[in-house]
């Protein structure tokens, strides 16, 4: 078991690149088994999940190779259909598979998906969804079954802009005989992104960007070349990284307009956010004011940056709101961040956090990508020194993580820790 062990008191200042965005090559990787042959990924990110979603195309049949920032997906004529537990647990975004699998073979075989353990995630308008486009689907025995000699188009409502829902019914309506309509879809720019991969390999989607997508089912689709957009959620986690040191920090490869409403948040905070064509700046030299958060499906405050947020309120002047209305258990990583010191009180979807000076270092523990990168920050701004045990969550989300903030100034470290004792 692998650690972060990081130095409190440093000001982050330089410039950070940010790599293709973990949500969506992961996506890209699962749509390539819609079509036969090669299909290469750029700008793709190195990190755990990709790894993990490697060997899982690799059990279905397909050919995988990396060089540097490009995979090339080999997909043979029929790949397998059938996703194992061992690797599907460790990783959620494993369930896109669902819907190519059972695009291209008429049937698909994926175990009940893990992933961070930040609240259920249910199935439920997956399997509705498909149902509604002609397959036969249940949970058996730990795995989600679903049959069908081919999909028919149909009008589908989702109940909440689920990014896995719509992506599922996305992926699945692509090869499907006539149009589907899916209203009050998921808008993320990884949505896009993998509607404008698709529509490279000859799939009709109209309405891309919006929450009603129209998809006009072809026969086949043919491989491509796509360059995976950045991260906006590592963008935005160096941006509040930049508030939380008063640092100045230029995101390169950063989106402005992906990050809107965080970005809008960091200004209201007191920081200075600055444009350019390849990225933006972001700039603090006071201690942070308070901001009120509320997190909702895109466009709004994205809960993957949640914990950075709160991290930060944890030490700015005045006391802050903070609602979480997408996943419930977020809040375990307010218990590792009190263990630091900071004042945080949490009732049903609300923390209220009371900012305090400084923070002080201690031993906490990563339960999830995004809580495991906010101890990190939390720890730059605690006396001493902070350790962020079980630091391979950080890893299936960040490339280099430690690497870029040491050549940021900050004194982190990565070492191992003591083996569990069960």
């Amino acid at each position: 078991m692998e650690r972060f062990v990081v130095a409190g008191g440093a000001r982050l200042a330089g410039e950070v690149q940010v790599t293709g965005a973990k949500n969506s090559v992961l996506k890209l990787m699962a749509a390539s088994l819609l079509a036969q042959g090669r299909t290469t990924l750029t700008q793709v990110p190195d990190i755990l999940d990709v790894s993990i979603m490697s060997e899982l195309l690799l059990r279905l049949g397909c050919g995988v190779e990396r060089a540097g920032a490009t995979v090339r997906i080999d997909v043979p004529e029929r790949p397998g259909h059938e996703a194992d537990y061992d690797l599907v647990r460790r990783m959620r975004a494993s369930i896109t598979v669902l819907g190519p699998l059972l695009a291209r073979c008429g049937e698909a075989k994926v175990a009940l998906p893990g992933g961070d353990a930040i609240g259920s995630r249910g199935l439920d308008m997956h399997i509705a969804g498909l149902q509604k486009l002609g397959a036969t689907a249940a949970i058996e025995h730990g795995y989600l079954v679903a049959e069908a000699p081919r999909l028919t188009g149909t009008q589908l409502w989702l109940d909440f802009p689920s990014v896995g829902a719509t992506e599922t019914l996305l992926l699945a309506a692509v090869l499907a005989k006539g149009t589907t309509t899916i209203d009050n879809a998921a808008r993320e720019p990884d949505l896009v992104d993998l509607c404008e991969f698709l529509v490279a390999m000859g799939a009709r989607i109209g309405g891309i960007g919006t929450s009603t997508l129209e998809i006009e089912g072809v026969e086949a689709l043919s491989p491509t070349t796509h360059e995976t957009l950045p991260d906006r959620i590592v963008a935005g986690t160096w941006a509040v990284a930049a508030c939380l040191t008063r640092g100045d920090v230029f995101v390169r490869g950063g989106r402005v307009d992906h990050l809107e409403n965080a970005l809008d948040k960091l200004v209201t905070a007191g920081a200075a956010v600055t444009p350019a064509p390849d990225g933006f700046g972001v700039r603090m030299e006071c201690r942070p004011r308070a901001v009120d958060v509320v997190t909702l499906p895109y466009p709004g405050f994205p809960t993957d940056l949640q914990p950075m947020v709160l991290a930060l309120n944890a030490v700015a002047e005045g006391t802050a709101m903070v609602t979480e209305n997408v996943f419930e258990a977020r809040w375990m990583f307010v218990n590792e961040l009190t263990r630091l010191g900071a004042d945080v009180r949490t009732d049903g979807h609300h923390a209220v956090v009371r900012g305090r000076e400084r923070l002080s270092g201690a031993p906490v523990t990563a339960h999830d990508i995004r809580a495991g990168a906010a101890l990190v920050l939390a720890g730059l701004v605690a006396e001493g020194v902070t350790e962020v045990h079980e630091a391979h969550h950080i890893d299936r989300g960040y490339e280099g993580f430690a690497e870029a903030l040491v050549t940021l100034g900050a004194d982190v470290r990565r070492e191992r820790g003591p083996d569990p004792l069960f």
